[in-house]
């Protein structure tokens, strides 16, 4: 369901119908004549769709978490917002950027729309930004030939759906200016190489069964997800092109099985 197409649609309709009644329908109405129903409602509802419409397309946009490839950081049942203005000002529904303001920085946790499918929201850590060299080797971490630093907290374990409890290690990731926990499973090898797909630019990268380099190309980055093992993300389905970001991740708003995780900032 393209939310932002239907809101919009309901911001014309309900405009078109209060301009309308502005300029033309209301001086044709008696005096003492109640409006239309098909009037009255769709003016009273068009400064709320208004407002949403202005909130949720330049401001503060509202996500829920829908899978667990971001654990520790987001789990599942999450409800986050997400800053639409921090990357720049972009038309709503066609996502086209008029105003530039701040890039992607390694580090930031990344909402965009999926390569593969823009209908479907995706999201997921950047770490690599243009020209930079990502390489993933033995589970470990490397850009531009420098390893990032990875720090051992414990044992860490979760729910997920239809396969019971997980067990992972848990770390402390030194990305860009601050850190960040990520897990990584025992039972799981480096790349799950059978699940890496072609996409555009496939030939900045170099696959093995242990991992891969990549070079980022111009306006596009490399996301990976904080749950290691059990994430899709750009290992195996490219890049991510700016064109297809929606904003910045960074606070928690609600959580309806775990209330103290309402108000935490995202890191």
């Amino acid at each position: 369901m393209n939310f932002p197409l239907i809101l919009f649609s309901l911001l014309v309709i309900t405009g078109a119908v209060w301009v309308l009644d502005y300029l033309i329908w209301r001086h044709k109405r008696k005096q003492d004549e109640d409006e239309p129903w098909w009037i009255e409602y769709p003016k009273s509802f068009f400064p709320i769709i208004l407002i949403v419409f202005c909130l949720r397309s330049f401001i503060i946009e509202p996500f829920k978490i829908p899978s667990g490839s971001m654990i520790p950081t987001l789990i599942v049942g999450d409800f986050i917002l997400v800053n639409k203005y921090v990357y720049g000002i972009r038309l709503p529904v066609i996502n086209k950027k008029i105003i530039d303001m701040d890039s992607p920085e390694a580090g930031d946790v990344l909402v965009f729309r999926f390569p593969e499918d823009p209908s479907i929201d995706y999201i997921k850590r950047v770490v690599g930004v243009p020209g930079d060299v990502v390489t993933y080797h033995n589970k470990k971490l490397f850009i531009n030939d420098k390893i990032v630093e990875q720090v051992y907290e414990g044992d860490y374990k979760y729910v997920e759906p239809g396969l019971g409890y997980i067990y992972s290690e848990k770390y402390t990731e030194y990305l860009g200016e601050a850190n960040h926990s990520i897990l990584v499973s025992r039972e799981v090898n480096g790349l799950q190489y059978a699940s890496v797909r072609e996409f555009p630019f496939r030939e900045n990268c170099q696959y093995s069964r242990t991992g891969f380099t990549c070079t980022v190309p111009p306006g596009n980055y490399f996301t990976l997800g904080d749950n290691r093992d059990s994430s899709s993300d750009s290992r195996y389905w490219g890049f991510v092109p700016d064109e297809n970001i929606v904003g910045k991740a960074f606070m928690i708003w609600w959580n309806f099985g775990d209330f103290d995780r309402i108000g935490q900032f995202i890191q």
